[in-house]
């Protein structure tokens, strides 16, 4: 009777992880079937052009990295959102917004000098920054991550690179 209960459990609990790869891979397939939106202008014009990255676009402002990156060729933007910067702790937040340089530092660490779909990679994965350093992808749940941000599978297709929506802010070592 025990080896039954046992039997039955064991079936059970298969079941269940059963079901929650076919969910997580119904999940994956879904991130990476959704098609990247194409915008007519600079990575800046789809920045400016959406509303939840308001605060990265007066950042970019402030450091005076709107010519550059309207100009740079095959790049990729990870765009924080307003939450995300929102969830940066205040005085970390003014300290950063007054010291131009680690802004700079900061903001570009969000930018790799290609064109990268972080949907599609294999984790894990490293790619270099125009910052100098590199940031990490993997997945976590079926979803991208670059770093600890999670990457929103709607990604944004301009004239001189692509833009994905980030959760959190990216800090490189400073």
């Amino acid at each position: 009777m025990q080896l039954k209960k046992l039997a039955g459990a064991v079936a059970l609990s298969c079941s269940f992880a059963t079901t929650a790869m076919a969910d997580a891979s119904a999940e994956l397939a879904e991130c990476l079937s959704t098609p990247m939106v194409n915008f007519n202008g600079t990575v800046v014009d789809a920045a400016l052009a959406t509303p939840e990255l308001s605060t990265l676009v007066d950042a970019v402002v402030a450091a005076g990295l709107v010519d550059a990156l309207n100009e740079a060729e095959n790049i990729t933007v990870y765009a924080p959102t307003n939450d995300a910067f929102a969830a940066i702790p205040a005085d970390v937040a003014g300290a950063l917004l007054a010291d131009i340089p680690a802004l700079t530092q900061v903001l570009t660490y969000h930018v790799t000098p290609s064109l990268q779909d972080p949907r599609r990679f294999v984790p894990p994965v490293r790619r270099g920054t125009l910052q100098g350093d590199v940031v990490f992808f993997q997945r976590m749940d079926n979803a991208p991550m670059v770093n600890n941000a999670e990457v929103n599978c709607t990604g944004v297709m301009t004239s001189n690179g692509y833009v994905w929506l980030i959760d959190s802010v990216l800090f490189p070592q400073l």
